[in-house]
């Protein structure tokens, strides 16, 4: 069973936004897509870039790498578009009286 983690209050990440958050050695990269919350690795599967500094389409729920252009779809961590082929790893994060919590996931990709 994953151990839940305090981040940061909800409000720090207002819609539209992401933040970059390290825990442990680990950087992770949480978004706030019109209210909901969504965690990935914070670092592209193509490229080593950080995707908390790309473009979020809250439309599509996706991030787009600053890098090179992949999508990767925030609810799954699967790339949309190329050339990433290798999708970004998934972390549950909930709302708590508003704060933001997170369980790493671990899995391996």
């Amino acid at each position: 069973m994953a151990e839940w983690i305090q981040i940061c209050d909800a409000e720090a990440i207002p819609p539209g936004h992401a933040a970059r958050v390290e825990i442990g050695d680990l950087p992770i990269a949480v978004f706030n897509v019109n209210g909901d919350f969504h965690c990935l690795d914070d670092t592209c599967s193509h490229a080593m870039a950080s995707l908390s500094e790309g473009e979020l389409h809250p439309k599509e729920c996706a991030i787009e790498c600053p890098l090179h252009g992949s999508q990767f779809d925030l609810r799954t961590g699967e790339p949309i578009s190329f050339p990433a082929v290798e999708p970004v790893r998934v972390h549950q994060v909930e709302l708590r009286e508003g704060e933001l919590w997170v369980a790493l996931s671990d899995e391996d990709l």
